[in-house]
This record gives C-alpha cells, sequence and structure tokens, in this order.
C-alpha cells in the first residue's frame, strides 16, 4: 500500500507533517455523515482540543483534498463550514489560518505561542518528517545514517549487560568528565588511532552531537563565523545557527576540503573555528587524503584557527584505514576530537566524546552538567566493558566486512540501473554513496513522490539548500533485497521527473 507524503513547510507556525493530524484519519465512506461534514468534525475536534493552535496555517485546498482523497469542491464546503463557526479565517496573502480572540494587550503567553518565540530553532521541515518517517514499517530507508538492527552487537551486547548485573552498578551520577573508567578506555582506543588524550583530557557525551551544542553554546562567541566543507552534515541541523553562529561553506574536491584560499576565507569572515569531516564525511562520504591534512592543519595552526574534527565515521573503513586524525597531527592544542559509538556498535547507548586541552574539556563539562548532568551512568558502565573487553575491536572487524559487502550491492545497483542517470564513486568507508544526478530536479518533490512510492531519501538540499543534483544513499539500513527493490525505483522515478521537467 502507497504512502502518503508529509504536508511540510519551511515556514513556521504551520502544520509541518501529515504525522501531525491527518497520516491516520480518513472519511469513512460508508458512513450516513456526508463527507463534507465528517472533514468538518475532525478538523473543529483539532481546534477545539488545541492540537491546531490559534493562527496555525491551513495547507491549501488542494493539499487538502489531495491528502484526504476527496474532492477540491468537498474541502471548500468542510472549510465554508469552519469559517461560518467563526473557527478559521482567511488572510489575504496569508491563506487560511485557525482563527482566535483578538488580544488588545498581551502581558503572557501560550506555550503554542513559545512554539514560535523559543532561540533554539527547529529542524528543516523535511528533517522533522524524516524523523518521523524513520519508525514507519512499510518504507525503504535508503539515506538513513545508522546501521540495519541485523548489523548491530544485540547479542555481545546482552552478553555485556548479563557480565554487568554481577558488578555493582552505578545509579548515582558520575563526575563533570564522566566515568573515570569509561574515560581510560576511551583514552586507550583514541591511543590506537594516534590521539594522545588522558582522562582528564577526555568528556563523555550523550552521544557526539551534544559536543557540537556545547561548543557552539558555550564557547563560540555570539555572531562568529564557522568555515566548513560544503555540502556538510551541519546545514542539516541547527545546533550553531541556534547560538548566533554562521556557517561558510568551503570547496571539496577528490581529496576532500580545498585548502587553497582557506586564509582568505578565514579573513573574510572573521572565522572562529574550522569544522570538518576529514573521514568518510557526511555526506560525501569523501576521504581526506595525508597530505591535504597535514596542509589543513599547517594553514590553521599558522592562522591561530582552532579545528573541531568530527570521527563518527573513522573506524569504518572499508578498503584500506584512512590517515591518522586530525587531533594525531596536533601539537598546539588547536583540535577538538569528537567520536561515538553510534556508527558502529549502538545508537541507543548514547555514548561519545570529545577529546582536547584539559582547560577547554573542563569548561565543556561545565556546561555539560548545566545542560543534563552527565551522561547515563548504566551506558558509560556499558561503554567501558565493551571496550575494555575488545569487544569493540572484534565487532568493527565484523561490521567493516558486511558494509563492503553492502556497499558493492549498491554500486552493482547503481551501474545497471543509474547508467546515464547520474554519476557516482566509490566510497572508501562509511555509509553512503554522494549519488550526483545528470539533470537538476526539484529535491523536494522527488522527496515527496519518493514517499508515496514507499522510500525515503536523503536529498542534498538538507545539506546544501541550494542543491539540486544529489542524493544521499545509505547502503548501512536497507537490506541488500530491500537495495534491489529501492534503488530500481528510485531511478524509475527519476527517470519520470526528468521527462516531465
Amino acid at each position: 500500500m502507497q504512502t502518503r507524503p508529509p504536508l511540510y513547510s519551511s515556514s513556521r507556525g504551520q502544520l509541518q507533517s501529515a504525522g501531525d493530524s491527518l497520516a491516520d484519519w480518513r472519511p469513512d465512506r460508508d458512513s450516513p455523515l456526508p463527507i463534507y461534514a465528517q472533514i468538518a468534525g475532525y478538523f473543529q475536534s483539532k481546534i477545539g482540543g488545541g492540537d491546531w493552535p490559534e493562527g496555525m496555517k491551513l495547507p491549501s485546498q488542494r493539499e487538502l483534498a489531495r491528502q484526504l482523497g476527496v474532492n477540491r469542491s468537498t474541502v471548500v464546503t468542510a472549510l465554508g463550514q469552519l469559517a461560518a463557526l467563526g473557527l478559521i479565517e482567511g488572510r489575504q496573502g496569508g491563506g487560511t489560518r485557525v482563527a482566535g480572540k483578538e488580544r488588545t494587550q498581551k502581558t503572557a503567553g501560550s506555550w503554542n505561542d513559545y512554539v514560535e518565540e523559543g532561540i533554539h530553532y527547529p529542524n528543516l521541515p523535511a528533517v522533522q518528517a524524516i524523523n518521523r518517517l524513520e519508525f514507519r514499517p512499510e518504507l525503504l530507508r535508503l539515506g538513513t545514517g545508522e546501521p540495519a538492527p541485523e548489523l548491530l552487537p544485540g547479542e555481545q551486547m546482552r552478553s555485556i549487560l548479563a557480565e554487568l548485573t554481577r558488578e555493582e552498578l552505578p545509579l548515582a551520577y558520575e563526575e563533570p568528565l564522566g566515568s573515570l573508567r569509561l574515560r581510560r578506555a576511551v583514552s586507550k582506543e583514541l591511543g590506537r588511532t594516534g590521539i594522545q588524550a588522558g582522562p582528564s583530557s577526555i568528556l563523555i557525551l550523550s552521544g557526539a552531537l551534544q559536543g557540537i551544542q556545547l561548543i557552539s553554546l558555550g564557547l563560540l562567541p555570539k555572531g562568529a563565523g564557522v568555515l566548513l566543507e560544503k555540502p556538510s552534515y551541519l546545514y542539516s541541523i541547527h545546533s550553531f545557527q541556534s547560538a548566533g553562529v554562521k556557517l561558510h561553506g568551503l570547496p571539496m574536491d577528490g581529496r576532500g576540503l580545498v585548502t587553497e584560499g582557506l586564509e582568505a576565507q578565514a579573513a573574510r569572515t572573521k572565522a572562529a573555528l574550522l569544522y570538518t569531516i576529514p573521514s568518510f564525511h557526511n555526506p560525501t562520504g569523501m576521504l581526506m587524503d595525508a597530505e591535504r591534512r597535514r596542509e589543513l592543519m599547517e594553514k590553521t595552526a599558522a592562522l591561530g584557527l582552532p579545528v573541531l574534527e568530527d570521527g563518527a565515521y573513522q573506524d569504518l573503513w572499508l578498503d584500506a584505514p584512512p590517515p591518522p586524525p586530525l587531533k594525531a597531527l596536533d601539537r598546539n592544542g588547536q583540535v577538538l576530537h569528537l567520536g561515538t559509538l553510534s556508527k558502529s556498535a549502538s545508537p541507543g547507548l548514547r555514548i561519545g566524546w570529545v577529546a582536547g586541552p584539559e582547560q577547554v574539556i573542563r569548561r565543556l563539562a561545565d556546561i555539560k552538567m548545566q545542560t543534563d548532568y552527565g551522561a547515563s551512568s548504566l551506558s558509560q558502565l556499558a561503554a567501558a566493558k565493551w571496550l575494555e573487553d575488545g569487544c569493540h575491536a572484534r565487532h568493527t572487524g565484523a561490521l567493516r566486512l558486511m558494509l563492503r559487502q553492502r556497499r558493492d550491492v549498491m554500486l552493482e545497483l547503481l551501474e545497471l540501473h543509474f547508467a546515464g542517470l547520474a554519476e557516482w564513486t566509490k566510497p572508501s568507508g562509511g555509509f553512503y554513496v554522494w549519488l550526483r544526478l545528470n539533470k537538476s530536479l526539484p529535491l523536494p518533490k522527488l522527496f515527496r513522490t519518493a514517499l508515496a512510492e514507499g522510500l525515503l531519501l536523503n536529498t542534498g538540499d538538507l545539506y546544501d539548500r541550494s542543491d539540486a543534483r544529489h542524493l544521499r544513499l545509505s547502503y548501512a539500513y536497507a537490506s541488500p533485497s530491500g537495495l534491489e527493490q529501492g534503488i530500481a525505483k528510485l531511478a524509475e522515478l527519476v527517470r519520470r521527473m526528468g521527462r516531465l521537467s
């Protein structure tokens, strides 16, 4: 059965997704009550119950008709009833919105008002839709950035947890930097990559993303500039933007981030730091080579420009180990290095870390204590045991083999179905193939069309707003048979849209 695409808009205060209200409701065609009356009654219940607050913009009549599977005239009649009751109103140039009592003097707000006024930006509407839709089992997830459940170490983790029940469990808070036992284990793990960071130089995080949030909110001056690859993962989230920080993209080539012109860009943007994913970049899968890493470190050191290195994928090499991390080349304390267990062992543990100069790590620990008072003590204990017992090294070895097989399946399928439609390169690690379509397409429309066919995509405009040609395809989540079905269907949709555009 086909799924219906989300109703989403880039404007705040609008109905963001079918999951908010219309995904599971349809008029009963066997009911003696006219369909327009059923629709009007349902909308009235959403307004009366506060689910659709004052001022919320409704989708267009055409869009409502499509979502509900009825004629537009039926929707017009239903909306007419609501307007007659004073529940909705049309505003010139503003569409149809939920009506409310006029307030001549406003001394306080409502929770719904605060949704619009909070300082933290909402995710992009498409990202919000993806976050909800990923939990629909009927969808083929072709862009998901996490390992499939069958690739996760369920049996090994169960064994770890069973052993821990025979130990004294930490039910109290951990110290601000996190569990010393885990920090010692992480220190040894980092040492294998060439990073020398003692336990006092490591902060345990509730997932690596928290490190980005702590740095943006607690270390950077408001209005600071951040240099990063374009496209980049950070364009799809708003941690830096919510802190008033401005993102400035740098070009990439086959060797990673282009360092030529870095000095001029840093001066022009008054950059406060450079954020980079040198190993198996998200979303492009690119690997920064050793020479480019040395160039980057030399130039940023000369500029006195701090570097935030995201090492989320560096363990997931498929053909050969990547060059040493930037932090392993750091002799001046200019690099903060982020790591995580989410991409290999368990997204659900919510364990990550950041390594850097002790003074900076202590400052971030203080900010974290103000935020959540520390990551889960039980998760930290499980993560420490996982690393101490060598489970991580064994599992990542097996995971690399499985990911390599899936990558090769995807590459074969792309050759079969996308020859002449797109270009791509073979990723040497990570999760992603960065597919470049030969013809520009309206990617939001492709997202919706694919969703209606049961495919969930990550389109390139999530990582570069001006992008009209790229898709981030993941071989980490969908099964080989799912990839076979999904890639063939996706190619047909691209052909069809290409003929129409």
